[in-house]
């Protein structure tokens, strides 16, 4: 009797430990951390960093001449056309006095050698184009009125809203390489510094004159580039560097090994349009920084090398 019934104590003591057993769930395994693909590259202190500085030329002619009429009369002559160049001292107007093309025809009736017309005429002040035309033939006009408009090409050149704190630099250089929306370049000489500053943008005229110049319209405008400084030392391509909201703090994504990229606080110096230099840092020529895939990793973020 007691074996059966410490039989039964034993198939009651497994039976539910089989139970026990099968209800505990199993341990789940570990999931893979995902992977970020990036794409890397290697610091560099061998490239030579200009921070270029590029600004508007805007060609204009600095002064414009008007023609005015010597005498109250009509005009009975007109030589020129809109756009047309003319020379100091080209006749450009006839005019006639109302007096004398009534007195003229009664005088000349009663002796035609008398010749008398009572016409003068209107040469142009510069040497330049004709930038506008106010009148035509046939007007009746006052005495100094505005007959037309002579754009003065002595005065013509680019002028260049230069800051401030550029200014020596660019009366040091002397000439500037100017490019044209054609890709014409051309050699601008500093000929004039505005002796005035704009109160909002802090920023000089500077008037480059270009040599042939005949053929360049005004308003135009071109481009002229210089370089601010000019450096060598560790630096890092572009996108390889980071940084808050602000702007006020940088880093890049080094990689420590094959699968993972740690934060890396650096100091910008020069940057230009590809690459900025690393003044302070911890990172060498051997070491790999993130170009690719870095903007929003963590730090000790797992990646993966995207193969070339």
């Amino acid at each position: 009797m007691k074996k059966i019934i410490t039989f039964i104590i034993l198939f009651l003591i497994v039976v539910s430990c089989k139970k026990n057993s099968e209800s505990v769930p199993a341990s789940p395994e570990p999931e893979a951390k995902p992977k970020t693909l990036v794409t890397i590259a290697y610091p560099s202190d061998t490239t030579q960093l200009n921070n270029t500085i590029t600004l508007n030329a805007t060609a204009m002619y600095l002064l414009k001449s008007d023609v005015k009429a010597n005498s109250t009369g009509y005009i009975t002559k007109m030589t020129i056309k809109l756009a047309d160049h003319v020379g100091k001292g080209a006749v450009l107007f006839g005019l006639q006095t109302k007096e004398a093309r009534a007195l003229g025809n009664t005088i000349n009736k009663l002796d035609k050698s008398f010749r008398f017309n009572g016409s003068t005429t209107v040469t142009s002040p510069a040497t330049g184009y004709v930038a506008m035309v106010n009148h035509q033939t046939g007007d009746y006009v006052q005495d100094g009125e505005v007959l037309a408009t002579i754009t003065d090409a002595a005065s013509f050149g680019f002028v260049v809203d230069v800051p401030y704190e550029y200014l020596q630099i660019i009366k040091n250089k002397g000439t500037l390489a100017i490019t044209l929306p054609d890709n014409t370049v051309l050699q601008g000489k500093i000929a004039k510094v505005m002796p005035s500053v704009d109160t909002v943008s802090q920023t000089v005229k500077v008037l480059l004159q270009v040599a042939n110049s005949g053929n360049i319209p005004e308003n135009l405008i071109g481009t002229i580039s210089f370089s601010k400084t000019s450096a060598y030392g560790l630096s890092v391509p572009k996108m390889a560097v980071l940084s808050d909201e602000t702007q006020s703090s940088f880093w890049v994504m080094k990689l420590i090994n094959d699968t993972t990229a740690v934060k890396t606080d650096i100091t910008k110096g020069v940057e230009t349009d590809q690459y900025i230099q690393i003044k302070s840092g911890n990172l060498t020529t051997k070491d790999r920084v993130i170009v690719s895939g870095n903007f929003g990793l963590s730090d000790t973020a797992t990646v993966k090398i995207q193969k070339p």
